[in-house]
């Protein structure tokens, strides 16, 4: 291929002129220009005359001018000052006198060939012809680079009063010929999408593409989790706004951020839409939708860029290759345009891509290998002004350093409005569409699995082929199910397409079988390699010749795919991550079924395994649980719920022609049930034991949610003790079922630290976790901080009040916050025993990323002058919208409850007449005479409020004798009469603890509840008016609280301590 010269950079003047079209004259050329006057050291002519042609400005040689000088006249330094100045003006006059005089006339010159170009006669073979007429290519790239800049500004201008003739004018010089060829191109490649086989035929994309939920993620850290882990994780965010992005949007400026936007990558799981995405942003760039800012697009795939491994080129001589037009174009300058490279599949690159060692590159025309090409283009070396747009499955995102990223998004797949557009769009008959989208609905995996768009298609293809064939029969519930109707449905294709028999014939031929077999011995040994796309290497160390594979992947298209790199190179992977997932496991349980061998442990006798298989049936499902139970980031999820669901009798039934030897598995399977449990028992980190759970489903074994789904009907969840696989199985229920998760409050389960470390993956999905006055410890702070910085993690408001953290659980919570994945809006922290030293770890971690909180709530704390000047610090570089630090003090740093004791002080306006007050209104007595006047405020039975509202956290406690009630009352409870309206705890105005020597009882709406525990008679309550609870405690002699009992309500007014009599009772309110 032709070379282009780099142009780039300082041009010496011994080659061009200013503006580079001239070659420069001698001192001897032209001695007429000597008549004319010029300044000191300039020669130069008129571009207005003839003679000016070809003759731009030459500069003298500095020992020219010095030569002149050295029989000058001594002069003084102010002279000589004054003289070089006035030197200077004259020559920089002079300069641009000439450039204004050479611009002119290129501009005149090259304005009358575009008038020619849009003439009615134009000629294209008369214009090149004058292109190629320039004597070397170096100028004709020197004039083509700086006609394509006055280009720029001639269509700016023509397309303010003439878009047609602007539209005309581009199309018809060489870069605008070009980029139409490389559109028209660009439209037939990518215009129609095979979705599987589809019989054959083809999908025009626009007719069925549906727009995936892109949003803008955090960072581009490394997320290793097996893909339908981040799957599950995604469907379980609840519905709120977020920063969503078009595809046609991807470069365009973000509010609120000033930086141009050069490379985005694009995160996504396998399956997720990424390569679509990027061909239909492709396909509207090339349909002149989209994106016409933008004049050349480049989409290449790492699988392409791989087989080049070996190959040097430079970057010019690389785009050249892949996309011929620019090269017939003889376009070698592409940083006179606005261009754009997708590079698809990263996960996918076998180059090293090593960014700390490579050499910088900087000339786009010097020839090396793919991989330092490609780090420097993505560093910005090599044409600075491109835009890049790199997509990724998540565990490949940091083979990009993240400062080459200025801007990450996320293809979260189908929302669930878009899984339904899909299906209605795939399914024209609507009462069929309804059908497929209940079902889905119906099993949560299902539902779950449908956010990837090939699942999608995989769940359609099955479903539209059972409910064909099977009228009323019932449909595939499990991913296991519903992976063997695929591979049945695919058979039936290849029966009928390939060995042109009926629907009829048995589907699994010899052929079909060898073939399946072979499929799943290359999934199974790649699988465990982590290889997702497979070279010819790859097939023969696992014994499959590539002439085979060719015609697997013609045969099996919708399960193997064959795709061709440059040079026709082959490159072969299944359509997903799950189908190799499937094929591996069902290749493990057929040769175990066929021959005895556990590929999964060092080999067995197989005479031993074919006398007791059965038995070794349940010890090649305990090795699989145990395997991927190992598995670091749950690499074997997948695959072990498939092995698990195959063993099922359902499940062998379809598969019969290819299992040669059908064994009753029932036993065995109940042996793994037993074994699965025995391992959720066991303190497995959440996400092994979710696993676990979704194994069980996937062997229909639904014993334990059955028994949680129980206890949460019959409200007792909270007085039982969990075990450890009921925990699991709690969560599993919680995050699998509709549920709306974006409120999780502990206290409807437990309040207890047990609890909340079990719940973990529930307050990891919720938007809102209130954990208030669950006597939680440090230990919580640090398991919180670990949600905090997940990746995965969706909580915005933390409400950790009321329990006792202390500086040191704010230390290690503060950890979280400081976490660049932390998305925390609001933190509530009121009455955790936070002084000066918590207030410092806050804003440190403020400081460290000011972005996100919004609220703090410190209040009922001791911050000191000291902390409060921390974090209301007007210079900071964080911003809070609120912060509560009121009701603060040393006395707050009491323990429990007793930090929010409150002076109360009782209402003479309010007390029966026959309720005598003492002690400054502190102790009330009942006697027998009345004592005060008839009032409207005054209650008719043997009752009293206190003066005082409360509406936050109060605490007190009374000392009593006799019979009495304890409570506290809405101010409106009715005062006149003697009916239940009117007593504490009769009605649902009021609660009571009702205490007497004979007991306590608490009432609440006239519904009594009796309290077995001995007798105090020095009581406590405590209110937590926002949190909605209220609890009773006794006192002992040595002031350890016992709680009675605890109301959850939710106050809508404020509330009042009051007290009612018996006779001969009093109660005092004790000095705390």
């Amino acid at each position: 291929m032709d070379k282009c010269e780099h142009t780039g950079g300082r041009v010496s003047p011994s080659k061009t002129s200013l503006c580079g079209e001239h070659e420069i004259q001698t001192e001897a050329q032209s001695q007429e220009q000597q008549q004319r006057p010029n300044p000191p050291g300039l020669s130069g002519v008129s571009v207005a005359s003839d003679r000016s042609k070809n003759q731009p400005v030459h500069f003298k040689k500095d020992g020219e001018t010095k030569v002149q000088n050295q029989h000058s006249p001594k002069i003084s330094s102010s002279q000589s000052t004054n003289i070089k100045e006035t030197g200077l003006r004259d020559d920089l006059d002079s300069v641009f006198m000439l450039l204004e005089e050479n611009i002119v006339s290129f501009v005149k010159s090259e304005l009358k060939k575009f008038q020619r170009i849009l003439s009615p006669d134009y000629s294209e073979a008369e214009i090149k012809q004058e292109e190629d007429e320039e004597v070397n290519s170096e100028e004709k790239q020197q004039k083509r680079s700086n006609r394509e800049a006055l280009l720029k500004i001639i269509l700016h201008f023509l397309r303010m009063k003439r878009e047609d003739l602007a539209k005309i004018l581009q199309s018809r010089t060489s870069s605008g010929r070009c980029q139409i060829k490389l559109k028209s191109n660009l439209q037939k490649k990518f215009q129609r999408v095979f979705e599987g086989v589809a019989k054959g035929k083809p999908t025009f994309l626009n007719q069925i593409y549906t727009e995936l939920h892109v949003t803008e993620g955090e960072t581009a850290e490394v997320n290793s989790e097996h893909e339908v882990r981040q799957i599950e994780t995604a469907s379980r965010k609840p519905d709120r706004p977020e920063t969503t992005i078009r595809h046609e949007d991807l470069f365009k400026p973000v509010p609120g951020r000033e930086e141009s936007i050069r490379t985005v990558m694009t995160k996504g799981v396998a399956g997720i839409g990424k390569t679509v995405l990027t061909q239909k942003f492709t396909l509207d760039w090339a349909e002149d939708k989209a994106n016409q800012d933008i004049q050349f697009t480049f989409p290449l795939t790492f699988r392409e860029l791989n087989v080049l491994k070996e190959t040097k080129f430079s970057l010019v001589e690389l785009v050249h290759h892949f996309f011929t037009e620019t090269k017939e174009a003889g376009i070698c300058r592409f940083e006179e345009f606005q261009v754009v490279f997708i590079l698809d599949g990263l996960d996918e690159c076998r180059l090293p891509l090593d960014f700390h060692n490579n050499q910088i590159l900087t000339d786009v025309t010097e020839s090396t290998s793919v991989d330092v090409l490609l780090t420097n283009l993505i560093r910005g070396n090599l044409l600075p002004s491109a835009r890049l747009w790199i997509t990724t499955r998540p565990a490949a995102a940091n083979q990009i350093p993240p400062e080459c990223v200025d801007m990450v998004t996320e293809v979260r797949g189908f929302t669930d409005p878009q899984k339904e557009e899909y299906f209605r769009k795939r399914f024209r008959d609507e009462e069929q569409a309804r059908r497929i989208i209940s079902h889905i609905k119906t099993s949560r995996s299902l539902h779950i699995m449908c956010h990837i768009p090939v699942f999608c298609w995989i769940t359609a293809t099955v479903l539209e082929d059972v409910l064909k064939t099977r009228e009323g029969g019932e449909l595939p519930k499990t991913l296991t199910e519903m992976y063997i109707h695929f591979l049945v449905v695919q058979s039936k294709l290849k029966n009928i397409k390939y060995d042109r028999g009926a629907e009829t014939d048995p589907q699994w031929s010899p052929e079909s079988r060898t073939m399946i077999e072979s499929l799943g011995k290359l999934a199974f040994e790649q699988l465990q390699k982590g290889n997702l796309i497979f070279y010819e290497s790859d097939l023969t160390e696992c014994g499959i010749d590539i002439r085979a594979a060719s015609v697997y992947s013609g045969v099996f298209t919708q399960i193997f795919k064959e795709e061709r790199g440059l040079y026709q190179d082959k490159v072969f992977c299944f359509v997903h991550l799950s189908v190799q997932e499937f094929l591996a496991a069902l290749h493990v349980h057929l040769t175990f079924i066929n021959s005895g061998i556990n590929l999964l442990e060092p080999q067995t006798s197989t005479s031993l395994v074919k006398m007791f298989k059965k038995h070794y049936l349940k010890r090649l499902h305990q090795s699989a649980v145990d395997k991927a139970l190992q598995s670091p980031n749950g690499h074997l999820d997948l695959f072990l719920r498939f092995l698990l669901g195959l063993s099922l009798q359902t499940s062998q039934s379809p598969l019969q022609y290819v299992v040669t030897e059908i064994g009753n598995g029932s036993n065995a399977t109940k042996k793994t049930v037993k074994y699965i449990k025995k391992k959720i028992n066991k303190d497995l980190c959440p996400e092994r034991s979710l696993n676990l759970l979704y194994c069980l489903n996937e062997i229909k074994n639904y014993s334990l949610v059955e028994e949680i789904q129980r206890y949460l009907q019959a409200g007792r969840l909270t007085k039982k003790n969990l075990s450890l696989a009921q925990w699991s199985a709690l969560v599993f229920l919680l995050l699998s079922s509709d549920t709306n998760l974006e409120v999780f409050d502990l206290k409807n389960f437990s309040s207890s630290e047990e609890a909340l470390l079990r719940l973990l993956p529930v307050v990891k999905a919720c938007s809102t976790a209130i954990l208030r006055d669950c006597n939680l410890s440090e230990r919580s702070c640090e398991a919180l901080a670990s949600v905090l910085s997940c990746q995965s993690s969706s909580l915005k408001e933390l409400d950790l009040s009321h329990n006792d953290l202390h500086d040191s659980g704010v230390k290690l919570l503060s950890d979280g916050l400081r976490s660049s994945q932390c998305k925390l809006k609001a933190l509530r922290l009121s009455g955790c025993q936070v002084t000066e030293e918590g207030c410092a770890h806050l804003a440190s971690a403020l400081s460290s990323n000011p972005s996100h909180l919004r609220e703090l709530d410190l209040s009922y704390n001791h911050p000191g002058d000291s902390g409060v000047k921390l974090l209301s610090e007007k210079e900071s570089n964080w911003k809070l919208d609120i912060l509560k630090m009121d009701h603060c003090g040393e006395q707050r740093l009491k323990p429990g409850v007793r930090k929010y004791a409150c002076e109360l002080t009782l209402d003479q306006h309010t007390a029966h007449r026959k309720v005598e007050l003492s002690d400054n209104n502190r102790t009330a007595s009942a006697v027998r005479e009345g004592l005060y006047h008839d009032s409207p405020n005054r209650f008719d039975c043997c009752q009293i409020l206190c003066e005082n509202p409360l509406t936050d956290c109060s605490y007190w406690e009374v000392q009593w004798e006799g019979n009495v009630l304890v409570a506290v009352t809405y101010k409106g409870i009715r005062k006149r009469g003697n009916s239940k309206n009117c007593w504490f705890g009769r009605n649902h105005q009021s609660w009571s603890l009702q205490c007497s020597n004979a007991g306590y009882s608490v009432w609440y709406d006239n519904r009594e509840v009796d309290l077995r525990f001995s007798v105090s008679h020095r009581v406590a309550v405590y209110v937590d008016h926002p949190g909605g609870t209220l609890s009773f405690y006794k006192v002992s002699s040595k002031g350890d609280l016992t709680l009675l009992h605890t109301f959850h309500c939710t106050f809508s007014e404020p509330l009042y301590p009051s007290f009612a009599f018996g006779y001969n009772s009093s109660v005092s309110l004790c000095e705390l």
